[in-house]
Order: C-alpha cells, then structure tokens, then sequence
C-alpha cells in the first residue's frame, strides 16, 4: 500500500485542484494573499498525509504529520470562509467545500485514533 491509496489523501488530493481552478477568478489584489494562502493550504492536507504515511515507523512524527495536516485543513476552511465574505465564491461553493473539509478531518481524525491499522507500531 502506498501514500496514494490512502482514503484521506484521495479525498484531499483532488480539492487543491478545484481550489486552483476557483481562485484564478479571484482579484488580482489578492494574488499574494488570499489566493496564494488558500492554494498553499489547501495543498498541505495531501502532503503532509504523505509525509505522516512515509514516516509512520516513527508514532511521533506519524501523529504530528496527521495532526499537521489537520491544521492546515482547518486553515484551509479558514481561507474558504474569507472568500465567500469577499464574494469570491458562492455560498454554495463554499458549504460544498466545508462538507468536504468535514469529511477529511474526520477521516484524518480516524487515523490518529487508529495509528496500528496504518502500520504504526505502539510504543
């Protein structure tokens, strides 16, 4: 099994797509902040996913890696809620993509709570 076949980082993978796709309509006044910190956040959940798998024969950095990208998710929300008060996205964007942000906590959260199943070794 690979980073890739995760469920938290599929899901995750496929939103900094979307997210790139949304934010080339945004201001060019928001190219070095809004757009810039929603595209990086966005993009950490999957990396530092692949970065906790890569490194889960160390439980430390496994569940610091794990909550990292929990972080940036939230960080991400964050961002989303900014561009939909600034009427950079819809509101309907906006829930879509906060239910998707749920859903990948959760399942982020999941592994964290179950770090054996994911090869991590009790320490």
């Amino acid at each position: 099994m690979s980073f890739q076949d995760l469920l938290a980082y599929k899901k995750s993978f496929a939103r900094p797509i979307k997210i790139f796709e949304i934010t080339k309509s945004f201001s060019r006044d928001e190219t070095y902040s809004l757009t810039d910190q929603i595209r990086r956040s966005s993009r950490s959940i999957p990396a530092t996913i692949a970065e906790a798998y890569s490194k889960r024969i160390y439980p430390k950095h496994f569940y610091n890696k794990l909550t990292d990208s929990d972080v940036e998710n939230s960080e991400t929300q964050v961002w989303l809620e900014f561009a939909v008060s600034c009427k950079y996205i819809s509101e309907a964007f906006y829930h879509e993509f906060i239910s998707e942000s749920l859903e990948i906590g959760k399942v982020v959260n999941y592994m964290i709570l179950n770090f054996e199943k994911f090869g991590v070794k009790r320490v």
